[in-house]
């Protein structure tokens, strides 16, 4: 029997599914409203067979969800998906390569004034450092975590804290 967090090999394979840009991309598309595969597919411009693969991926490792199947336009049966919001706590190891590879995707076509930008410079102890990361953290979980606001419009919000080599 295996813990809340699952076993070792259940993780790994959580990290895995986590480690495509397109799951990323596809958890973000569920995460406000369920789609079904095709539609998945033409949001992100890929073949049905190709979304498939990745939304299994995903069902298998509890990412997203199958909801009650419906019929689509031509009668056919489709399964709408929901992200569960699962990835939020789950550990990607070396993430940042697919983390910023996801967020080019997602801004990619957008208009200058479609993203909002902030960079600044800090020099920091270690222990504000944490303290930083742990305030931030603190504030972006508390919106993760809140319901959505039924007037709201979808929004993403990528942040990367780095050191600084060119500056002493």
């Amino acid at each position: 029997m295996s813990s809340a967090k699952g076993t070792d090999e259940e993780m790994q394979a959580r990290a895995r599914a986590l480690s495509s840009p397109l799951r990323l991309r596809i958890l973000r598309l569920c995460l406000h409203k369920a789609r079904t595969n095709k539609e998945i597919a033409d949001l992100l411009d890929v073949n049905p067979a190709t979304s498939l693969h990745h939304v299994r991926t995903l069902l298998a490792n509890g990412f997203l969800e199958a909801e009650e199947p419906r019929r689509g336009k031509r009668g056919a049966k489709e399964v709408p998906y929901r992200a569960t919001r699962m990835s939020w706590g789950t550990k990607i190891p070396d993430a940042a390569p697919v983390l910023v590879d996801t967020f080019l995707q997602e801004i990619e076509g957008l208009t200058p004034d479609e993203i909002q930008i902030m960079r600044i410079g800090l020099k920091l102890s270690p222990e504000n450092q944490r303290e930083l990361i742990e305030k931030i953290t603190a504030l972006v979980s508390d919106y993760a975590l809140r319901q959505p606001d039924e007037d709201g419009v979808a929004t993403s919000l990528f942040i990367a804290h780095h050191l600084d080599q060119t500056a002493g």
